[in-house]
């Protein structure tokens, strides 16, 4: 126990306690429930719970401070100083250490005793409720700090709810953050990004804020040194249970959110048991999508897994990301947005909005699909945001494709702030055309460039957004994650086109260097304002490719992002493609001329992923053949090709010999067999391995 007026002789006690008294900022809440408390017009347990290094020491000493204005003796116990000495160790904490200390309480109604540390003896959280706390005489006051928040037998007692009040102690304001670091003397420069990487974390600020000022500042976006992620550590998290626990808090670090299926795609021994244990953190929150940790802990574990053990995070995010993505692709619709935000959580970089990993606000914006009455107020707010012309062009489409737009409203409101549309093309159309310029821009250039092939179509993305919203906002990022899970769940998707009105510069950038779209923006049309069209061809960068490439971004840093050197798939028309396969025949022996083929960069060889390309194709060549035995009518085919390409017959006139067909027998079943081989390869570099097997009318 010790007492709350500071006994220490000469300066330095006094320059101790004159620093702390500097340094406490905010807190105003607390501090009004603690002085109603105190002079008698509030409860008489306060119960305050939040993570280590929030600030729950400091609030006490500025209770004590309080009391001792006040004319109240004040005690103070330590929880991790609660315990009888056995052999020169402090043993287990008891009910008998934990009163010797905190007697004086019981004796005198105008006492104030402050626990700190309660999780050290969050064992006897049921004597003190049920045994101590009932004999304090009135006009006594307790608080009690820890990690915790209180047993919920607390507030299922009618007894304790006018006599206990819980605070749960959070980050500091923006305006108090900046305020301690003014009082840390943080260079102006500094501040900024010291408040990015700690929110309103008072120790993660205050050590930051000890690194500025021996640097003499940090940079325009700050990682701690890894002395300061060891003791954010050792305060946040502290020892964990086993090496599992360690993991599953790491995954939780990792991931947007956490649920139970995800931590067992990821971890599969007693996913349940980590879950459980997860959620009851006290530097872990929770929301209707799952459990995520506080800002400042996420970062730290972060900046610790990658720095201690590079290939095991690698391993990590990968799993974590095959499940995400799936999720996406196998999402309710209305589901698509959240599980496209979470998947994007994952590469997340420097370039990444500011806020965008710590954001898990809920139902701020809502999105709706549009229904007849909605029309009306689509056309005003593409009036307001975009003009006349657009306004038209929107009730145009909203006309034809009603199912392809989207409302987005103010949850709290129901204000109606944005509308996008999807509007998937399947071939030119006049009348689209003409009404929309920039739907006749998108099939231009698809037309100019690559052609669609048989069965693929074109989609493009418009959004109409008040002026208020647009940049960087919680709706357009919906509208994005929305427009991404269009594009990553499309079949047959030749070409995206995204729209932006009124770019914002790092956006522009963005889209063209974190997700590989391509600026083919022309100057605007007259009486528009300034837009940008962004296109990406699907089927030289396919949807595991390009998820492949943004996933690399985490893990190998910017180097390892879309910029990066990644050869592009070919994109053929179909005659190319089967002009290609014979030839590619011709040479199936002779891998060095395989090489050059541009089926090495086609899907049917991408999707073979490990095997060096040119192995790959004449691999596939071969089976493409063998396969041609397992279909009766096309026996006779097989052995034109076997023979013809794969046994080695310098002419196809000792070929028919071997044969033993006539030479115009064998050269129609070579003709045919040709045919149904590059049918098949075609086949499945439309639709993909995965796609049911070609099935010809022979």
């Amino acid at each position: 126990m010790s007492s709350g007026s500071d006994n220490a002789s000469g300066s330095l006690g006094r320059r101790l306690r004159a620093a702390r008294e500097t340094a406490f900022v905010g807190r105003e809440e607390e501090l009004a429930a603690f002085n109603a408390a105190l002079y008698g017009g509030g409860c008489s347990v306060l119960y305050v719970h939040g993570p280590g290094g929030i600030g729950k020491s400091a609030l006490l000493r500025r209770f004590a401070h309080e009391a001792a204005l006040a004319g109240r003796p004040v005690s103070m116990v330590d929880g991790s100083m609660v315990g009888s000495i056995v052999d020169g160790r402090t043993a287990e904490p008891s009910a008998a250490a934990f009163e010797a200390e905190a007697g004086p309480v019981l004796r005198d109604a105008d006492a104030v005793l402050l626990v700190d540390d309660f999780e050290r003896i969050q064992g006897l959280e049921g004597w003190l409720r049920e045994r101590f706390l009932p004999r304090l005489p009135m006009g006594a006051l307790v608080v009690i700090a820890g990690r915790y928040p209180p047993d919920l037998r607390w507030r299922a007692d009618p007894g304790w709810a006018g006599a206990l009040e819980v605070l749960p102690l959070r980050g500091l304001r923006a305006g108090d953050a900046r305020a301690l670091m003014d009082s840390s003397g943080t260079p102006a420069e500094s501040r900024e990004p010291l408040l990015a990487f700690a929110g309103g974390h008072p120790l993660a600020l205050l050590l930051g804020a000890a690194v500025a000022v021996k640097d003499g500042g940090v940079g325009r976006r700050w990682t701690p040194d890894q002395g300061v992620v060891a003791t954010l550590l050792d305060h946040l998290v502290g020892e964990l249970p086993s090496a599992a626990h360690r993991r599953a808090l790491e995954i939780c670090a990792h991931a947007y959110t956490t649920t139970e299926d995800l931590l067992r795609a990821v971890l599969p021994q007693d996913a349940g048991t980590l879950f459980r244990w997860l959620r009851r953190l006290p530097f872990v929150e929770s929301n209707s999508l799952g459990l995520f940790p506080h800002g400042v802990v996420r970062e730290v574990l972060e900046a610790d897994l990658r720095w201690r053990d590079p290939e095991g995070y690698a391993v990590m995010h990968d799993r974590i990301h095959a499940h995400l993505a799936d999720r996406v692709r196998t999402a309710s619709d209305a589901d698509v947005p959240g599980a496209v935000a979470a998947l994007l959580h994952l590469h997340r970089d420097n370039a990444a909005p500011a806020g965008f990993h710590g954001r898990h606000d809920e139902g701020e914006f809502r999105e709706e699909a549009l229904r007849e009455e909605d029309v009306g107020t689509l056309l005003r707010v593409a009036t307001a945001a975009e003009g006349a012309a657009s306004a038209a062009r929107a009730a145009f489409w909203a006309e034809r494709r009603s199912a392809a737009f989207r409302l987005y409203r103010r949850a709290e409101t129901g204000e109606p702030v944005a509308f996008s549309a999807w509007l998937r093309l399947a071939e030119p159309d006049e009348e689209e055309l003409t009404a929309d310029p920039l739907v006749a821009r998108a099939w231009a250039h698809a037309r100019a460039t690559t052609p669609l092939r048989a069965g693929e179509h074109v989609a493009v993305g418009r959004q109409w957004v008040l002026p208020p919203y647009r940049g960087n906002s919680p709706v357009t990022d919906l509208i994005q994650w929305r427009v991404i899970g269009n594009c990553l769940r499309s079949e047959r998707m030749a070409w995206s086109y995204i729209e932006m009105r009124h770019p914002d510069p790092a956006w522009v950038e963005r889209l063209r260097r974190r997700y590989g779209m391509r600026d083919i923006s022309e100057r605007p049309w007259p009486g528009d304002d300034a837009y940008a069209l962004f296109a990406h061809d699907w089927r030289a960068v396919p949807v595991r490719a390009w998820l492949e490439r943004m996933s690399r971004l985490l893990v190998a840093g910017p180097a390892g992002g879309p910029s990066a050197a990644t050869a592009e798939l070919a994109v053929l028309s179909r005659a190319e493609f089967a002009e290609a396969v014979r030839k590619a025949l011709r040479q199936v022996s002779r891998p060095d001329a395989l090489a050059a083929s541009p089926l090495t960069r086609t899907r049917l060889i991408a999707e073979r992923a490990g095997q060096n390309p040119a192995t790959a194709l004449g691999d596939l060549l071969r089976q493409a053949i063998d396969d041609l035995r397992e279909d009766p009518r096309a026996v006779k085919f097989h052995r034109a090709l076997s023979v013809t390409f794969l046994h080695g017959a310098p002419t196809q006139e000792l070929a028919a010999e071997r044969l033993g067909l006539p030479f115009t027998t064998y050269r129609r079943h070579l003709t045919a067999g040709l045919e149904r081989v590059c049918a098949d390869l075609w086949h499945r570099e439309l639709y993909g391995t995965g796609a049911p097997a070609y099935r010809p009318d022979l």
